[in-house]
């Protein structure tokens, strides 16, 4: 260390202070990375990798970026998880080392420029501890203060993060790797900031509080722990942010549906499977949001799919009044079109990086408040919501009288602060006007007096303000005149009262930089002052615009309110997929009806062709559901739905590499998962079951697994079983309620036309060759298709056998290994509940192997 420079000396005490991070080290116009920053920056950044002679035969890796530059470097690594450091020169460049100190750390989950967030989704944080099967989880959105925290079971939580979507993971370091966490980044933190009493006293020490009973969490140790720990790292990376953190709550996951990830995407409701993206997905039909706030709010509705039905009928009721007030409809869309991001706007404020300009937005935006408050108060069924919008009439009038209409964006030329607010600032300005007007007639009146008709007067930065005479001229310069600078065909003058002038300008201009930077500040802190009141506001507004944006949506496509119940019911009367019917424009899409019912119609059974329409239909039915949760009229001629707990489907053929899953396993876990955890208020979406394996096998499962659903005292869910296996539909027959629907279809001259209408009954076949003649196979192979089939068709069933009396051969009700003793005794020793899907499917092909033994006549468990 003793042959290095004092700068590297320096950046190497730094860096050790923050190793987790990308350091960018402030060097005059550039930040600087060395080392292994370097190489990261270089290759991330595709920045170019140089070196440094940093101390005698110290050479080190270096890759630079200028410093106007920081915002768009800074978003990509963010974006790819890392962490970086800045660090800035706090003293002017002169003698000795400049001092140099990290202002700021930038984590993927407490970022605060807006152009590196989508402004209508939320950037959280999420704190994580476990104790045995129970887990502590904390989040923080730093940018709208939202701040959160719960305490629930280990296999909850995977579907918790799939709906925060966190960008950033808190864990203590004693936590073992978790491969479920999706963040872009894991940050782990000394177990001391997760012990129970430091992060109890961590909360209460920010609050100003004694106790943290009225927070609702202080018998909840675990959420406890997961939001003292994010206050914690905020206090190390974001302080300013700890300002915004006015409130926490505590809530729990009992009090929503929870969608698991295979809901979502299954679903599409936040992105469309097939392309990626919002296009395509619900949230793309039903956001008509005019701000921000308004869609961050509608996603956590959609995410968030409530069970109260108080709830759920006040948002119903406030939808109804905007729908139906279609003048106040369109007044307060208006109104809400020009609102800024007030959330992140005070976000902004109170943390010191706002603009002037963002001022002006926010006191544009409070003063609409008045007029969106006057327009709803008829609404009797609005009142909850109208309480909550506070004008904020004192802080409009402070930044109205404060702050320039137009404002620059720097205060280098005094722009910003209006005229009449500071009489000092006003006297400055006069001075400095009187000495610039001074300035601009000296030129005229020197060539009068001096008689020389090319005299100027000039300014530089590095000399000032001077007066030039060419060289001819030189002989008329007055005596008064001292020399400045000598240029080729000229002379640069000054004189004392020149430069008396100067120097009043000069100071006037850096006292009202001064001064004007110092009235913003407080301006900031007085607007700051009444964070609760506008925060308030910001999120009444939020409700507003995702309220009035469901009523638009259900006036453009003629959406009912649907009637909620706790009964076990769904009935939909002329239902249409949202997202479907968007695609193929008004009027094209065939509605069908629904009766759903765990009474008498539980489990409906349906058949038809590829591309008949099957998975728009019950993906429709689940769509339906999700939508009258969150309190959305839905796209039917009427609709009863009963309250659902969950949501679960298993749809379409995909595979885990990763975890040397194949399609037929995944299937299995995901079906396993499904029967594990649905109750009888649960809503089953089933396309295919057993497709992966071979055809006996496969429907040997999706038998097994429809009378399981049926018969177990557990379930009994709604659902709607989707399937190529026409042989199912004889479950009908010994079932008491299982439903037969199928897709109806035609055929005319050979061709296969889809009617898209659900009808009772089943389908006698499934015009697969049909398909795969529209899909374009070559002629050769569709003829030869058919022919195989005709063969096949000829051999099964049998002449004189029919359907039902066959599948009862070949699929008993009653599989031969509960007749062996052996086999029940082993069965009966089972501890089903502590099973994971997993090891349920492991158990059960075992058991398979063992019974086949004894079918065959083997010597297996004899």
């Amino acid at each position: 260390m003793t042959n290095i420079t004092p700068i590297r000396r320096q950046y190497l005490r730094i860096k050790q202070r923050y190793s987790e991070a990308i350091v960018f080290f402030r060097l005059g116009d550039f930040y600087e990375t060395f080392d292994d920053d370097a190489r990261v920056a270089s290759k991330e950044l595709e920045i170019t990798l140089t070196s440094r002679e940093m101390g005698k035969g110290q050479r080190v890796p270096m890759a630079g970026i200028p410093y106007h530059a920081l915002d768009n470097y800074l978003g990509k690594l963010v974006n790819r998880g890392y962490k970086v450091a800045i660090c800035e020169q706090l003293g002017q460049p002169g003698k000795g080392l400049v001092e140099r100190e990290v202002v700021q750390v930038m984590t993927p989950g407490t970022i605060v420029e807006p152009s590196l967030m989508d402004s209508k989704s939320n950037n959280y944080l999420v704190s994580l501890v476990t104790e045995a099967e129970e887990v502590g989880l904390s989040y923080v959105d730093i940018t709208t203060g939202e701040f959160a925290t719960t305490q629930l079971s280990l296999s909850q939580v995977p579907a918790e993060l799939e709906r925060l979507q966190p960008a950033e993971v808190l864990l203590p370091r004693g936590i073992p790797e978790l491969n479920w966490l999706g963040a872009k980044a894991v940050t782990r933190l000394d177990d001391y900031h997760f012990d129970l009493e430091t992060a109890r006293q961590a909360l209460m020490n920010h609050f100003h509080v004694a106790t943290l009973e009225g927070y609702g969490c202080d018998s909840l140790p675990l959420a406890v722990r997961a939001a003292g720990a994010i206050v914690y790292y905020l206090q190390e990376t974001q302080k300013v942010a700890l300002e915004q953190l006015t409130q926490l709550a505590t809530y729990s996951t009992q009090s929503f549906m929870t969608l698991d990830t295979q809901t979502r995407k299954n679903l599409e409701i936040f992105e469309a499977s097939r392309w990626g993206g919002t296009a395509g997905s619900l949230v793309s039909v039903i956001d008509l949001t005019k701000t921000a706030m308004g869609g961050r709010l509608l996603k956590k509705w959609l995410g968030q799919p409530l069970f109260d039905l108080d709830e759920l009928n006040k948002r119903q009721e406030a939808v109804a009044w905007f729908h139906d007030n279609a003048m106040a409809r369109r007044q307060i869309t208006s109104l809400l079109q020009e609102m800024a991001d007030l959330e992140r706007l005070l976000n902004r404020i109170g943390s010191n990086l706002a603009k002037p300009d963002e001022l002006i937005k926010l006191s544009s935006s409070l003063a609409k408040v008045p007029e969106i408050k006057g327009i709803t108060e008829p609404a009797t069924s609005l009142t909850w919501l109208i309480e909550e919008l506070k004008p904020c009439p004192d802080v409009v009038d402070l930044i109205n009288q404060a702050i320039a209409a137009e404002p620059l964006s720097t205060f280098e030329e005094g722009g910003v602060i209006k005229e009449g607010f500071n009489e000092e600032l006003d006297n400055l300005r006069r001075h400095r006007r009187e000495a610039r007007q001074y300035l601009t007639n000296l030129e005229r009146q020197e060539r009068e007096r001096t008689g020389i008709k090319s005299l100027k007067v000039g300014y530089n930065q590095v000399f000032g303000y001077y007066i030039e005479v060419s060289k001819p001229n030189l002989r008329l310069v007055p005596e008064n005149y001292i020399r400045k600078q000598t240029l080729t065909d000229a002379e640069r003058f000054f004189t004392p009262e020149l430069k008396e002038y100067e120097s009043l300008i000069s100071t006037a201009q850096e006292r009202i930089k001064e001064l004007e930077e110092n009235l913003f500040r407080q301006i900031c802190r007085q607007v700051g002052e009444n964070g609760e009141r506008i925060l308030t506001t910001a999120r009444a507004l939020a409700q507003v615009d995702a309220l009035v944006s469901l009523a638009e949506v259900a006036t453009r496509h003629k959406y009912v309110r649907p009637q909620l119940t706790k009964e076990d019911t769904i009935t939909i009367s002329g239902g249409r997929h949202p997202v479907v019917e968007v695609s193929l424009g008004s009027g094209n899409f065939i509605p069908n009806d629904t009766h759903l019912c765990n009474k008498d119609a539980q489990l409906i059974i349906l058949t038809g062709p590829n591309m008949s329409g099957k998975s728009t239909y019950i993906r429709q039915v689940a769509l339906i559901a999700l939508l009258a949760q969150i309190g959305s009229f839905v796209p039917a001629d009427s609709a009863t739905i009963g309250i659902v707990d969950r949501i679960f489907t298993r749809i379409g053929a995909q595979e885990d590499l990763t975890a040397g899953q194949s399609t037929f396993m995944v299937e299995m876990v995901e079906t396993a998962n499904i029967l594990n955890n649905a109750t009888s208020r649960s809503l089953i979406i089933l396309d295919e079951i057993g497709r992966g394996t071979s055809t006996y096998d496969g429907l040997s499962i999706a038998w097994a697994v429809a009378e399981f659903i049926h018969n177990h005292p557990r379930l009994g869910a709604k659902t709607l079983f989707a399937t190529h296996y026409h042989e199912l539909v004889e479950l009908a027959q010994v079932l008491p309620r299982v439903r037969n629907f199928n897709v109806a279809v035609t055929e005319e001259r050979g061709k296969v036309v889809f009617l898209r209408k659900v009808v009772p009954g089943g389908a006698d076949k499934s015009y697969g060759v049909h398909v795969a003649q529209l899909a374009g196979l070559p002629k050769v192979v569709v003829h030869r298709a058919q022919e195989v089939l005709s063969g096949l068709e000829s051999d099964h069933p049998r002449r004189g056998e029919s359907k039902s009396s066959r599948i009862k051969k070949e699929l008993p009700q009653q599989l031969p290994l509960f007749s062996r003793p052996i086999l029940a005794d082993e069965i009966m020793a089972l501890d089903i509940d502590s099973m994971s899907p997993l090891e349920a499917i492991t158990k059960l092909y075992e058991l398979k192997q063992k019974a086949k033994g004894i079918r065959g006549g083997g010597t297996e468990n004899k």
